[in-house]
């Protein structure tokens, strides 16, 4: 299972067990039973503190992994291979006794969490958003001896997969009920469970010192106006809803400059690591609700508390355009997805829509052919907007349609799940439905600045409207990257203007 450079990274991680842990293995006559079988058994070889044991999960092929003389709190179904990898390493070393570099106080909390909490999550091994889900909830597990976590590969449990109706990962459920869906961090898992969290979070904020800068949005224009606010040796803070924002969804990273290839996660870890190499207050799981300017420039939060600042700089991003039509959000997450990469293999072997001609469009196209019996693209011109390269590739595939002037003008379903879609020939005005089982949206970004409309002047678009530095029509405040009015959204061009908006925001201090 391991090849030799894998198996040497595992050993040196593995030195950091501090105490015996067991993996308890349950499997069957499958091929896939043996594969885990063979991964478990190579993994125990590489350390005298890991020992195997036969089990009776209910689900097989299944490996748990706990404490030497414990009953294990951590399951996975399945092989924790892919983006799962990491998942499987870090419960290694937080059962054996690592520590986790989680927040202090977060840790505290979990470990104060009352009730039983029994968690399952199902995953592809292809989603990037899933491993953040299995990790945080195994941290949990392993502080907290009434929570126990499964991670279950939806490929491989097919039969759950259909009887729970699960058309998008993660999914998580708690004691047997839905608990939540997509991207979760360890925060918002634990502020859901304790209720009063939230309320004393948002008493804490208020007592803050007004920032010299405050940045709104952890994307890669947000981390890099807070690194270079940061090294003018001034108060900075970061409020944003997670870290790294729409990054975190982008499989791969080809356009870099320097960096050949890389992933979203992985730019975005190493953002965060290089923003915390500062004095900058990050905070997260929080959402801007309003700007205001007074002798200070007040950021009022969802959460009902208010950040101070003399300069602000606005860097909320984008996020998926949607299609607005009849029956999307009732089939959010039941068949209309945003995502290929991570929820695709649960449409494997069957029909599926890709809206959008554009290069996000057409990749997502060739990626599912690959999984599904077939793909639809519907493009709304009637030429496709993506480089030459991938629609010939596209074209060449003989599982791929693609249907130009075609207008979506509603999601069917049967009550629980996508089965199709009409759009209208916008041509000869006819109306055509798709037999689908999934919807994949790929029409672009749509800025995420509804909350700043009658504040500052915006495009048309919704777009921040900024001047050579960054600077917005308010006084004082600053935005940057995708939520602007710049022409292209890159990450590379987002971190420049970051950049651009913080000196912007440093020489109005000065001034002023």
């Amino acid at each position: 299972m391991l090849d030799a450079n894998l198996k040497q990274q595992l050993n040196t991680y593995l030195q950091n067990i501090v105490s015996p842990i067991e993996l308890t293995l349950t499997t069957n006559d499958s091929a896939k039973s043996r594969e885990l079988a063979d991964l478990t058994n190579e993994i125990a070889e590489l350390s005298d503190k890991i020992s195997v044991k036969d089990g009776n999960d209910r689900r097989a092929p299944s490996m748990a992994v706990g404490a030497a003389g414990e009953a294990p709190r951590i399951n996975f179904a399945g092989i924790p291979m892919g983006h799962e990898f990491t998942s499987l390493v870090l419960a290694l070393l937080q059962a054996g006794g690592h520590p986790s570099k989680a927040d202090a106080e977060l840790q505290e909390q979990i470990r104060s969490l009352k009730g039983e909490f029994h968690f399952e999550t199902y995953i592809s091994l292809s989603c990037q958003n899933c491993p953040d889900v299995v990790q945080a909830l195994n941290l949990m597990a392993v502080l907290n001896p009434n929570i126990t976590h499964t991670m279950i590969d939806g490929a491989l449990f097919q039969q759950e997969v259909d009887e729970r109706q699960i058309m998008a990962v993660p999914s998580v459920y708690l004691n047997g009920e839905h608990f939540g869906q997509g991207r979760m961090t360890l925060a918002e898992i634990v502020n859901k469970l304790d209720t009063g969290a939230a309320e004393k979070k948002a008493a804490e904020l208020n007592e803050r010192e007004p920032y010299e800068v405050l940045v709104v949005g952890g994307g890669p224009a947000g981390a890099s106006a807070a690194i270079y606010a940061a090294r003018k040796g001034i108060r900075t803070g970061v409020v944003a809803e997670r870290f790294g924002g729409q990054v975190m969804d982008t499989v791969g990273i080809e356009n870099f400059i320097s960096v050949p290839y890389t992933e979203g996660p992985k730019l975005v870890a190493s953002l965060e690591q290089h923003v915390k190499e500062y004095e900058v207050e990050v905070i997260t799981e929080q959402s801007a609700a309003k700007l205001k300017k007074g002798e200070l420039i007040e950021v009022e939060l969802a959460s009902g508390a208010t950040l101070k600042s003399r300069s602000v700089i606005l860097a909320t991003g984008a996020r998926w355009r949607e299609m607005n039509v009849p029956g999307e959000q009732e089939y959010r997450g039941k068949g209309v997805a945003y995502c290929p990469h991570c929820d695709g293999p649960l449409f494997k072997g069957k029909r599926v829509a890709v809206i959008g001609g554009g290069n996000s469009g057409i990749e997502a196209a060739i990626d599912l052919a690959g999984l599904v019996k077939d793909v639809t693209v519907l493009e709304f011109a009637d030429t496709l907007r993506a480089d030459d390269v991938l629609v010939k590739k596209a074209e060449s595939l003989p599982n791929i349609t693609i249907i130009k002037q075609a207008m979506t003008t509603e999601v069917l379903g049967d009550g629980n799940k996508v089965i199709g879609l009409k759009y209208k020939d916008r041509r000869t005005d006819e109306t055509h439905v798709l037999d689908v089982a999934g919807i994949f949206v790929q029409i672009g970004l749509v800025p995420n600045s509804e909350w700043l409309k009658d504040t500052l002047e915006l495009t048309e678009r919704g777009e921040i409207v900024i001047d050579g530095h960054g600077a917005t029509s308010m006084p004082g405040v600053f935005a940057a990257g995708d939520v602007t009015h710049t022409p292209y959204k890159q990450i590379i061009i987002s971190m420049g203007s970051g950049a651009t908006a913080a000196l912007g925001a440093f020489d109005h201090l000065i001034r002023n």
